[in-house]
Protein backbone atom coordinates (compact mmCIF):
# COMPACT_ATOMS: atom_id res chain seq x y z
CA UNK A 1 0.00 0.00 0.00
CA UNK A 2 2.56 2.30 0.84
CA UNK A 3 3.61 2.24 -3.34
CA UNK A 4 0.43 2.83 -4.38
CA UNK A 5 1.11 -0.12 -6.76
CA UNK A 6 -0.03 -3.31 -7.04
CA UNK A 7 2.57 -6.20 -8.23
CA UNK A 8 1.49 -7.06 -11.82
CA UNK A 9 2.32 -10.87 -10.68
CA UNK A 10 -1.03 -10.57 -8.46
CA UNK A 11 -3.23 -9.35 -11.68
CA UNK A 12 -2.85 -12.68 -13.69
CA UNK A 13 -5.68 -14.90 -13.37
CA UNK A 14 -5.90 -18.38 -13.97
CA UNK A 15 -8.81 -19.44 -16.45
CA UNK A 16 -10.83 -22.01 -16.26
CA UNK A 17 -13.43 -22.89 -19.29
CA UNK A 18 -16.79 -24.66 -17.48
CA UNK A 19 -19.76 -25.16 -19.70
CA UNK A 20 -22.64 -23.17 -18.93
CA UNK A 21 -25.15 -26.22 -18.90
CA UNK A 22 -24.37 -29.85 -19.16
CA UNK A 23 -26.45 -29.95 -21.93
CA UNK A 24 -24.77 -28.11 -24.61
CA UNK A 25 -22.33 -29.03 -27.04
CA UNK A 26 -19.03 -29.42 -25.61
CA UNK A 27 -17.26 -28.86 -29.42
CA UNK A 28 -18.75 -25.13 -29.27
CA UNK A 29 -16.71 -22.71 -27.47
CA UNK A 30 -19.73 -20.81 -26.70
CA UNK A 31 -21.29 -23.21 -24.64
CA UNK A 32 -18.23 -22.07 -22.12
CA UNK A 33 -17.73 -19.44 -19.35
CA UNK A 34 -14.68 -18.73 -18.28
CA UNK A 35 -14.01 -19.18 -14.27
CA UNK A 36 -10.98 -16.67 -13.18
CA UNK A 37 -9.05 -17.72 -10.07
CA UNK A 38 -6.64 -15.45 -8.83
CA UNK A 39 -3.88 -16.66 -6.72
CA UNK A 40 -3.82 -16.72 -2.97
CA UNK A 41 -1.52 -14.17 -2.67
CA UNK A 42 -4.02 -11.55 -4.51
CA UNK A 43 -6.53 -12.56 -2.37
CA UNK A 44 -5.62 -11.84 0.73
CA UNK A 45 -4.20 -8.64 -0.58
CA UNK A 46 -7.69 -7.98 -1.31
CA UNK A 47 -8.89 -9.05 2.21
CA UNK A 48 -6.22 -7.01 3.82
CA UNK A 49 -7.31 -3.59 1.64
CA UNK A 50 -10.96 -4.45 2.25
CA UNK A 51 -10.60 -4.57 6.13
CA UNK A 52 -8.35 -1.49 5.67
CA UNK A 53 -11.32 0.07 4.23
CA UNK A 54 -13.96 -1.11 7.00
CA UNK A 55 -12.04 -0.11 9.65
CA UNK A 56 -11.49 3.56 7.71
CA UNK A 57 -15.45 3.05 7.90
CA UNK A 58 -15.39 4.04 3.97
CA UNK A 59 -17.73 1.15 3.01
CA UNK A 60 -21.73 1.75 3.16
CA UNK A 61 -23.71 0.20 5.74
CA UNK A 62 -25.50 -2.08 3.82
CA UNK A 63 -23.64 -3.37 1.53
CA UNK A 64 -23.61 -7.20 2.22
CA UNK A 65 -20.41 -8.60 0.11
CA UNK A 66 -17.17 -9.34 1.69
CA UNK A 67 -18.73 -8.53 5.12
CA UNK A 68 -18.60 -11.06 8.06
CA UNK A 69 -22.00 -12.90 8.77
CA UNK A 70 -23.62 -11.42 6.02
CA UNK A 71 -24.35 -14.12 3.21
CA UNK A 72 -26.38 -13.93 0.14
CA UNK A 73 -28.98 -15.68 1.46
CA UNK A 74 -29.25 -13.06 4.64
CA UNK A 75 -29.40 -10.82 1.71
CA UNK A 76 -32.50 -12.07 0.17
CA UNK A 77 -33.77 -13.16 3.64
CA UNK A 78 -33.70 -9.25 3.96
CA UNK A 79 -35.42 -8.13 0.97
CA UNK A 80 -38.27 -10.24 1.26
CA UNK A 81 -38.85 -9.47 4.77
CA UNK A 82 -39.01 -5.93 3.59
CA UNK A 83 -41.35 -6.41 0.44
CA UNK A 84 -43.69 -8.56 3.35
CA UNK A 85 -43.66 -5.81 5.67
CA UNK A 86 -44.78 -3.31 2.87
CA UNK A 87 -47.27 -5.87 1.72
CA UNK A 88 -48.55 -6.34 5.17
CA UNK A 89 -48.90 -2.38 5.26
CA UNK A 90 -50.64 -1.93 2.56
CA UNK A 91 -47.94 -0.38 0.74
CA UNK A 92 -47.06 -0.80 -2.87
CA UNK A 93 -43.54 -2.88 -3.57
CA UNK A 94 -41.86 -3.84 -6.53
CA UNK A 95 -38.41 -5.71 -7.33
CA UNK A 96 -36.25 -5.84 -10.09
CA UNK A 97 -33.31 -8.12 -10.40
CA UNK A 98 -30.43 -6.46 -12.65
CA UNK A 99 -27.32 -8.84 -13.71
CA UNK A 100 -24.31 -6.57 -13.21
CA UNK A 101 -21.85 -9.73 -13.66
CA UNK A 102 -20.10 -7.84 -16.83
CA UNK A 103 -21.18 -4.18 -16.07
CA UNK A 104 -17.74 -3.44 -14.17
CA UNK A 105 -15.81 -3.77 -17.50
CA UNK A 106 -17.96 -0.88 -19.05
CA UNK A 107 -17.10 1.68 -15.80
CA UNK A 108 -14.78 4.62 -16.77
CA UNK A 109 -11.82 4.56 -14.38
CA UNK A 110 -11.29 8.14 -14.36
CA UNK A 111 -15.45 8.56 -13.01
CA UNK A 112 -14.91 5.55 -10.44
CA UNK A 113 -11.77 6.65 -8.66
CA UNK A 114 -13.43 10.04 -8.64
CA UNK A 115 -16.17 8.63 -6.84
CA UNK A 116 -13.99 7.09 -4.33
CA UNK A 117 -12.55 10.00 -3.61
CA UNK A 118 -15.97 12.45 -3.35
CA UNK A 119 -17.86 9.61 -1.54
CA UNK A 120 -15.44 7.63 0.31
CA UNK A 121 -12.54 9.98 1.13
CA UNK A 122 -10.05 7.26 -0.61
CA UNK A 123 -7.06 10.11 -1.30
CA UNK A 124 -3.31 10.44 -2.33
CA UNK A 125 -1.67 6.95 -1.87
CA UNK A 126 -4.61 4.78 -1.51
CA UNK A 127 -6.41 6.17 -4.72
CA UNK A 128 -2.66 5.53 -6.67
CA UNK A 129 -2.94 1.99 -4.89
CA UNK A 130 -6.65 1.66 -6.88
CA UNK A 131 -5.80 3.12 -9.74
CA UNK A 132 -2.82 0.46 -10.29
CA UNK A 133 -5.28 -2.51 -8.97
CA UNK A 134 -7.65 -1.54 -11.70
CA UNK A 135 -5.16 -1.11 -14.49
CA UNK A 136 -3.14 -3.60 -16.33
Amino acid sequence: MTTATVPDVFKFAYITPRLKKQDLDSADVRSYRPISNLSVLSKLLERLVHRQMLDWHRLPRLKSAYRQHHSTEKAVLRVLADILHAVDTGDLSILALLDLSAAFDTVDLDILLQRLQTSFGVVSVACNWFRSYLTG
